[in-house]
């Protein structure tokens, strides 16, 4: 009896120290997501800091749920790149409808490459919808992963954790919508509705349904690039996603809609291929999220925040202080990686 009682006491014990191992990459996330997506980016000023505790349930409950969704189902990162266009959708369609406001924070977002037939901006669409799917959530998912490499493809949370996550998920869509209703009343048409729901439900199934599919984790003896070089390449195709964004008048709409779209599809490809050659490993990861982060280090300094009055200066000092502040991040997650790798992880 006493025997037992002392093997369910350290069974107790052990579960509460893998939960305990498992919150504390969850409560990364949860906060890096929206720091990521939002202030990293330079979309909103460091003075708008207490905005993360409307921002941290959206952005960091979607990634989460993403993340645990993902890993729990036992799906690869293909799928979860689609659940990353999934949340996009989710939040652009239905929360903030920034697809379809034509006057969406008094911006004017949908003017350039606007098409009437869908009430759309081909522009905005690729563009909001591709920053969501890479840096919103993928970048900061790979970023935490990281720092437990040894956990990487398992659930941090239990069943209870993965439901309040979602209920998290769900009070901050909520929360996010009520506020945009209150500052500037918009709806979106009952058709606009349907089919985002639509694309949503049709995307959902491709993601799980192409991890049911089973492939090859290696393809051929060729060796993928250097971890310098993956990261390199990542980098240049996102620094030229953002860099042709911003590019309006001088160019039709279209020419830059395609253009964005080549970059985002030849980036997944050239992801992909690398990832199925023998010794892709967890450095490549890492580099790929590392490149893309970079990314948002020097363009914070182009971006205008949307919102909130603040002085050139001050909006200086917070890009540099969040520039900082993921170079400590990459720096940490590297030494972690080295680490495990040394370790024979």
């Amino acid at each position: 009896m006493a025997h037992a009682q002392v093997q369910t006491s350290a069974q107790e014990r052990t579960s509460s120290q893998i939960a305990k191992r498992g919150f504390i990459p969850a409560l990364g996330l949860f906060l890096l997501a929206p720091l990521v997506g939002e202030f990293l980016l330079g979309n909103l000023p460091i003075t708008w800091l207490w905005a993360l505790l409307t921002l941290a349930p959206l952005y960091g409950g979607g990634a989460l749920l993403i993340r645990e969704t993902t890993r729990r189902l036992g799906l690869g990162w293909p799928s979860m790149i689609i659940f990353g266009l999934v949340y996009a959708i989710i939040e652009e369609a239905f929360v903030t409808q920034s697809l379809f406001n034509p006057n969406y924070v008094g911006l004017r977002l949908l003017d350039y490459g606007y098409i009437p037939s869908l009430g759309i901006s081909a522009w905005w669409t690729v563009f909001v919808l591709g920053i969501h799917t890479i840096w919103s959530t993928a970048v900061p998912i790979a970023l935490v992963e990281s720092f437990t490499p040894q956990r990487r493809r398992t659930p941090w949370l239990g069943p209870w954790g993965l439901a309040i996550t979602a209920l998290i998920f769900v009070i901050g869509c909520v929360v996010t919508f009520a506020f945009q209703m209150q500052s500037a009343p918009f709806m979106a048409s009952n058709a606009q509705f349907l089919v985002s729901a639509v694309i949503v439900v049709i995307l959902i199934v491709i993601a799980i349904a192409l991890g049911r599919i089973p492939v090859n984790a290696e393809s051929g003896t060729q060796a993928p690039p250097s971890p310098q070089v993956v990261g390199g390449v990542a980098f240049v195709l996102g620094s030229a996603f953002m860099a042709l964004a911003n590019v309006h008048e001088p160019v039709p709409a279209i020419l830059t809609v395609a253009g964005m779209l080549g970059l985002l599809i030849a980036g997944s490809l050239l992801v992909w291929n690398w990832s199925r050659r023998v010794g892709w490993s967890e450095r490549h990861r890492l580099a790929v999220a590392s490149g893309l982060l970079l990314v948002y280090v020097w363009y914070a300094f182009v971006q205008v925040p949307s919102v909130g009055d603040t002085t050139p200066f001050v909006d200086t000092i917070g890009n540099v202080v969040f520039g900082i502040g993921a170079l400590i991040l990459l720096f940490v997650a590297w030494r972690r990686v080295s680490a495990n790798q040394l370790a024979g992880g």
